[in-house]
C-alpha cells in the first residue's frame, strides 16, 4: 500500500527518467567473443513506458555508457529523450528539465546504485529498484517490490499512472471491443 505522500509526489510527475544498468536491465553485461555487448530488457517495462506516454508523461533515459544497443531500444520505445554518456546524472537531468520547462518536483527518476543518489534526492519522486544499492533503498522516497530489469519499470510506470487517474485511459485502446 502506498502511502498518501507517495501519491501526492506521483501525481506532480510529468517527466519520469531512468537508468539503464540495473533499472531497465538486470544490471548484468554480456560481451560476446567479438567485444558485442549483449542486455536484456523487460517487455512489460516497455508496455509502461508507452502506457505513460500515451498518456502524456515523457519518459528520458539518462546513463553514464554510450551504447547503440540502448540508443536502438530508445528508438524501440520512441523515447525522444536520450542522455548516455552522462556521468554526472543529475546535471544531465537539470539540463533536459531546462529544456523542457520543467521543475525537479515533476520530476520520477529511478535508480540504483551510486551514481543515481543525487538525480533521486533532487527529484519530486525518487525511487530505488528492489535490487538497488541498500544505502540508495533507504535514501529514495519509495522502492519497488521488483528488481531491474524485471518488472521495475512498469511497476513505477503503473504507480503513476493510478496516482495521476490515467490508469484507465492508459488501458483504453486495450479494452475497446
Amino acid at each position: 500500500m502506498l502511502s498518501v505522500r507517495i501519491k501526492e509526489k506521483a501525481a506532480r510527475i510529468r517527466l519520469l527518467a531512468l537508468d539503464v544498468d540495473g533499472v531497465l536491465s538486470d544490471g548484468r553485461l554480456y560481451f560476446a567473443e567479438d567485444g558485442q555487448e549483449l542486455k536484456t530488457f523487460d517487455t512489460q517495462d516497455g508496455h509502461g513506458i508507452k502506457m505513460l506516454q500515451s498518456a502524456g508523461i515523457e519518459v528520458a533515459i539518462i546513463t553514464g555508457r554510450t551504447t547503440a544497443l540502448v540508443q536502438r531500444r530508445a528508438a524501440n520505445l520512441k523515447i525522444k529523450h536520450l542522455l548516455q554518456g552522462r556521468e554526472d546524472k543529475l546535471v544531465a537531468l537539470k539540463e533536459l528539465i531546462t529544456e523542457l520547462g520543467y521543475e525537479l518536483d515533476e520530476v520520477a527518476y529511478v535508480g540504483d546504485d551510486w551514481p543515481d543518489l543525487p538525480a533521486i534526492l533532487a527529484s519530486g519522486l525518487g525511487v530505488a529498484v528492489a535490487n538497488a544499492h541498500s544505502e540508495l533503498r533507504t535514501r529514495a522516497d519509495h522502492v519497488t517490490t521488483l528488481t531491474g530489469g524485471r518488472g521495475a519499470v512498469r511497476e513505477v510506470c503503473d504507480l503513476l499512472l493510478h496516482a495521476q487517474n490515467r490508469y484507465d485511459t492508459a488501458l483504453a485502446p486495450y479494452l475497446a471491443i
